[in-house]
C-alpha cells in the first residue's frame, strides 16, 4: 500500500510553518529618492530597526547604537551617522531619547506604517536632493587640489641668513 504523499512544511490550514515573518518593501518606498539615496550603513540599521517591528509596536521600536553594532559588524559611530541620516530623509522619528545611566535605548517610530490610529506620515516622500543639511560624501574625492603638498611647504620654509633651514639642513641649490 503507497504511502499518502505529505507536503512537508504545510499544516492543515494550508500555511507554512518555520519561515516567520517577512519584510515587505513597498515599490513606491523602493523607488524612491531618499531610498535610493541612504547608504549602506543605513539602509541596513533601517532593516533592523523594521525587523523590531512587530505590527502593534510603532513608537516603541528601540534599538541601541551597541545592539546595532553588534549585529551589523558597524561600529558606534557609524550607527550613530546611519540613524542620523534615517531621520534626516524622513524613514524614522525619534520618539524619546535613550539614557546611558538609565540603560535604555532611544525609542522611534517607523514613518512607513501608522502610528497610535494617526495613518502613516511617509516622511520619505517628501524628501529631495536638494534638501539635504550637511551631508558630505562618505569617500573622498579624488583629484581634488591638494592644500599643504610637498612643494608648496619646501616654498614656505624659510631660510636662515645662513642658507639653512629651521631644521638645520643645508639647502642646496643645484644651480652653479
Amino acid at each position: 500500500m503507497p504511502r499518502k504523499k505529505r507536503h512537508r512544511g504545510i499544516n492543515a490550514t494550508g500555511r507554512t510553518k518555520g519561515d516567520g515573518q517577512f519584510l515587505a518593501i513597498p515599490y513606491s518606498m523602493a523607488h524612491s529618492e531618499a531610498f535610493r539615496s541612504l547608504s549602506g550603513p543605513a539602509l541596513k540599521v533601517w532593516i533592523e530597526l523594521r525587523t523590531q517591528f512587530n505590527g502593534h509596536n510603532n513608537g516603541q521600536v528601540s534599538l541601541s547604537f551597541q545592539r546595532a553594532a553588534d549585529l551589523l559588524g558597524m561600529s558606534k559611530s557609524t550607527v550613530g551617522r546611519a540613524f542620523k541620516e534615517l531621520e534626516e530623509k524622513g524613514f524614522a522619528k525619534l520618539r524619546k531619547r535613550g539614557q546611558w545611566y538609565g540603560r535604555l535605548a532611544s525609542e522611534y517610530t517607523l514613518t512607513d506604517v501608522p502610528y497610535c490610529g494617526h495613518p502613516a506620515s511617509r516622511d520619505w516622500q517628501k524628501w529631495r536632493a536638494d534638501s539635504k543639511s550637511k551631508n558630505k560624501a562618505s569617500v573622498p574625492m579624488r583629484n581634488r587640489p591638494r592644500r599643504n603638498g610637498p612643494s608648496e611647504y619646501r616654498q614656505r620654509e624659510t631660510l636662515s641668513s645662513s642658507g639653512t633651514r629651521r631644521s638645520g639642513f643645508k639647502v642646496i641649490d643645484g644651480s652653479g
